[in-house]
C-alpha cells in the first residue's frame, strides 16, 4: 500500500482554515473576461479518492484532529455536465436523493466562485452520481473541486491553483487534494499536501450498506489520537493503518464483514471514516478475479489508481 518514490523536488502546498483568499492583479484581470467566454458546456469526470493509511496524531485546541493520510485518487468518478448561463443563475438540475439545492457542494462552490470572483455568468449543473454518499471516497468533496476548476475554465477565469484551493477549503478539508491535481502526503486536518508519486496499482474497492456519520467517529472516546507523526521520507518502511477503523467495525458489523472477506486475498483497510474498504493488487486480472467471487449481498468495483487528476491543467500554476 505504500508509495515507493517520493517526488523530491515537489514542494508542499499548506493552507490555514483561517485564511481569507485574496485576488491577485492577474486574478483581478480575470473578472473582465469572464463575460468573454465562448465555451458553452463542459462535461468533467470527479475521480474518488483512497486513503492509503489514516493516522490520527494530535487534536487541535478548537477540537479539529489532526491527520496524516495518503491520497490516491481513483478512476472511479462522478461525472458533472455544465452548460454556461448568461443571466447569473447557479443551480443544480438533476435530482440527489437526501440532497437539498441549497446544501450541495457543486452548488455552494459555484457561488462561492461567483462572489469572490464578481462573475455575472451561471451554470445548470447536472450530476451524475457513482461514488456513494458517506463512503469515505471523497465524492462531495470532488464534486465540488471539480465545478471550481470546471466554471474556472467554463467562465474563462484564469485563476491559479492555490487560489482555488484556498476557495475549496473554505467548503470542506478534502476539497483542496482534488485541485491539488496529485496523489498526495497530507497532514494538518487535510490541507497540507505534498505530491507522493504512488505505484501503479488496481483496486478491489468494496461498498457496505451503511452511511458512516465522520463526527460520529471522531467524537467516539475510543478514538485512536496518539499515532505518532511520520516524515514523508520515512512513509515506504512504516507501519500504517486506519486509526478510524476499529472503531467503526464495532459500530458497523457491515464494514468488519467486508474487511474480513475482502482481508483473504490481501490487506485490506478502510478509506477514511469509511463504509468503504479497499485492497490493492498489481493488475486488473487479479483484482478482477478478487470481484468475481463476492458472495451474495456484497458490492463493489474493480479500479485503477490514477497518477493525477484528469482535470489537472484546468487551473492556472
Amino acid at each position: 500500500m505504500s508509495a515507493k518514490k517520493i517526488i523530491k523536488h515537489a514542494m508542499p502546498v499548506s493552507l490555514s482554515p483561517s485564511l481569507s483568499p485574496s485576488l491577485s492583479q492577474r486574478e483581478r484581470g480575470a473578472e473582465s473576461r469572464c463575460a468573454s467566454t465562448t465555451l458553452d458546456t463542459l462535461s468533467c469526470p470527479a475521480p474518488a479518492k483512497l486513503n492509503l493509511f489514516l493516522h490520527v496524531v494530535g487534536r487541535r485546541e478548537d477540537g479539529y484532529h489532526l491527520l496524516q493520510t495518503l491520497f490516491r485518487l481513483i478512476d472511479f468518478s462522478d461525472t458533472l455536465h455544465f452548460t454556461l448561463r448568461e443571466d447569473g443563475v447557479v443551480r443544480r438540475i438533476s435530482e440527489l436523493e437526501g440532497v437539498a439545492q441549497e446544501q450541495d457542494l457543486c452548488v455552494r462552490a459555484a457561488r462561492l466562485l461567483q462572489q469572490e470572483c464578481g462573475c455575472p455568468l451561471g451554470a445548470d449543473i447536472a450530476v451524475e452520481k457513482r461514488i456513494p454518499m458517506g463512503g469515505g471516497l471523497g465524492g462531495g468533496s470532488s464534486d465540488a473541486a471539480t465545478t471550481l476548476l470546471a466554471l474556472n475554465r467554463l467562465w474563462n477565469l484564469g485563476l491559479s491553483r492555490a487560489r482555488l484551493m484556498q476557495m475549496g477549503l473554505t467548503l470542506g478539508a478534502d476539497v483542496p487534494v482534488f485541485i491539488f491535481g496529485e496523489n498526495a502526503f497530507a497532514e494538518g486536518v487535510g490541507e497540507q499536501l505534498q505530491a507522493y508519486a504512488v505505484p501503479d496499482a488496481w483496486y478491489v474497492v468494496l461498498f457496505p450498506p451503511v452511511h458512516v456519520a465522520t463526527a460520529q467517529i471522531f467524537a467516539r472516546p475510543e478514538l485512536t489520537r496518539n499515532t505518532n507523526s511520520l516524515t514523508i521520507r520515512a512513509l515506504p518502511m512504516a507501519q500504517l493503518h486506519n486509526d478510524l477503523q476499529p472503531v467503526v467495525c464495532d459500530l458497523y458489523p457491515e464494514v468488519a464483514w467486508h474487511l474480513a472477506w475482502l482481508g483473504q486475498f490481501a490487506e485490506a483497510r478502510m478509506t477514511g471514516s469509511g463504509a468503504c474498504v479497499f485492497a490493492g493488487f498489481e493488475s486488473a486480472e487479479q483484482a478482477q478475479a478478487v470481484l468475481s467471487q463476492l458472495p451474495l449481498g456484497m458490492h463493489g468495483i474493480v479500479a485503477h489508481g490514477l497518477p493525477h487528476h484528469p482535470l489537472r491543467d484546468f487551473a492556472a500554476t
